[in-house]
């Protein structure tokens, strides 16, 4: 099916860069699970054939081999074959072979066949002649560098098991095993980079986790007094779990409120107890993160439950969620292709802190995973450079978890600190970086 048409089916409205931010009463509609695998296998089939050669010149890499063994899957194999698809199905071995002009040979050496994504060179059950036949592909094509999924720094870049390392060292024999070098550039490259298209169905998916947070700090979930943190964790999990929504950790829900006697030094301050009971004049916190259509998203945003007589949040509060908006902006002004993490880090605290805001910056890639490879730029326990990880460079088309707090003193609650944890999914397109599905810029404000 053509993307248009996928597109189509998906009722995606939105454009890139003109997305508007959600009210609590909107409501998106969610594929239902027939037509997921059509929408899925388009975008994947349009990045095996226009973004992996490029990404494998750009690595240096003549042939990449991705194996698998049936619920012991490489991190890399779910996002290369079409769905549906729960696991790798025996060994399952894929090869990618650049032809230069000819463009890349998408080959499996599998017991069973892959569709039309993948010619097969091999179909059998033979386990000794499955490895036989990928020696034989590999003599045959005499690739001069051969990528293997292993690496240190990224879990991702190191699927391939020890046992299955031994298989394939013994498969191509000695000459070809000097040419075996790590697939770690081109494993990052590949799951950090998006399409265009793929850019739109990540716009539903983070709409969807705002419209979602945008009920559970509402009266329609939470009656002060009664209900408990737990409880509207619950109300978001369940929300996913019933509309086939893949969460990606449980929902966390915590709650500040004036006269608490939080520690003056610690990392985040709340309560987050999951029995803990839901009081007026509460400021509430959550972090979600769901995965749609194979794409993660990583919101955390702030509420607020009126007081009797209350019509707005204390102004102190308001002029907190402010101040962090403008810890995002600070932020993201720093983000330059070819930048690394650590870099940008530095520059962000350089300008944050010329503004005396108090703050922690951990915003991290985000994308096939919820902690996706990519430039890790800073981390809550580590407000400075992340060795490795945080050297990685910026590129352009990618995805970021915007995360990170500032604290503030409230006048209304007698000086008290407060945090405004926030953190939305964006976008960087080469130049700016673009919220994917607006942000919050108020407190959600729980009235009855």
């Amino acid at each position: 099916m053509k993307l248009k048409s996928v597109f189509w089916l998906l009722g995606i409205t939105v454009f890139l860069g003109a997305v508007s931010p959600l009210s609590q009463a909107q409501t998106l509609a969610i594929e239902p699970y027939e037509n997921r695998p059509v929408l899925e296998n388009a975008i994947i089939e349009e990045r095996l054939d226009t973004l992996l050669p490029g990404l494998m010149r750009e690595s240096g890499i003549d042939m990449w081999l991705v194996i698998a063994r049936e619920y012991n899957d490489d991190p890399v194999f779910m996002s290369l074959v079409p769905k549906p698809r729960f696991t790798a199905r025996r060994t399952t071995i894929l090869v990618f072979f650049d032809r230069g002009e000819q463009g890349v040979e998408r080959l499996t050496v599998s017991r069973y066949p892959l569709g039309s994504l993948y010619q097969a060179a091999w179909e059998g059950g033979d386990l000794s002649a499955q490895w036989a036949r990928l020696g034989e592909v590999v003599r045959e094509r005499n690739p001069q560098r051969i990528a293997i999924n292993t690496s240190d720094t990224w879990p991702v870049a190191d699927g391939l098991s020890h046992s299955l390392h031994g298989k394939l060292m013994s498969a191509i024999g000695t000459e070809f095993g000097e040419r075996v070098i790590s697939s770690e550039s081109l494993v990052v490259r590949w799951m950090e980079t998006r399409l265009k298209s793929e850019v739109e169905v990540w716009q539903r998916a983070v709409g969807i986790a705002r419209e979602t947070i945008a009920r559970a700090f509402s009266s329609e979930v939470i009656t002060p007094g009664v209900t408990t943190l737990g409880d509207v964790s619950w109300f978001i999990r369940t929300r996913f779990e019933e509309e086939g929504l893949e969460p990606w950790f449980h929902p966390d829900v915590n709650r500040q409120w004036r006269g608490a006697d939080f520690a003056q030094d610690a990392a985040f301050l709340g309560d987050g107890s999951p029995n803990s009971i839901i009081r007026r004049g509460d400021l509430l916190h959550t972090d979600v993160g769901l995965c749609y259509l194979s794409l993660c998203t990583d919101t955390q945003e702030m509420g607020y439950v009126l007081n009797l007589g209350e019509a707005e949040p204390p102004k102190g509060l308001s002029s907190a969620m402010a101040l962090g908006n403008q810890w995002q902006d600070l932020l993201t002004h720093e983000f330059r292709v070819g930048r690394t993490g650590n870099e940008i880090l530095a520059a962000a605290q350089r300008s944050i802190e010329n503004e005396g805001i108090e703050h922690a910056i951990y915003t991290h890639p985000l994308g096939l995973f919820g902690h996706a490879p990519g430039p890790t730029i800073g981390m809550w326990d580590n407000q400075g450079p992340t060795p490795g990880r945080g050297d990685w460079p910026l590129h352009a088309m990618t995805g970021y978890a915007i995360e990170g707090n500032v604290t503030v003193r409230i006048p209304e609650w007698d000086g008290q600190r407060a945090q405004m944890k926030l953190e939305q999914s964006a976008f960087f397109d080469g130049s700016k970086v673009i919220y994917l599905a607006g942000r919050q810029k108020s407190l959600h404000l729980v009235r009855y």
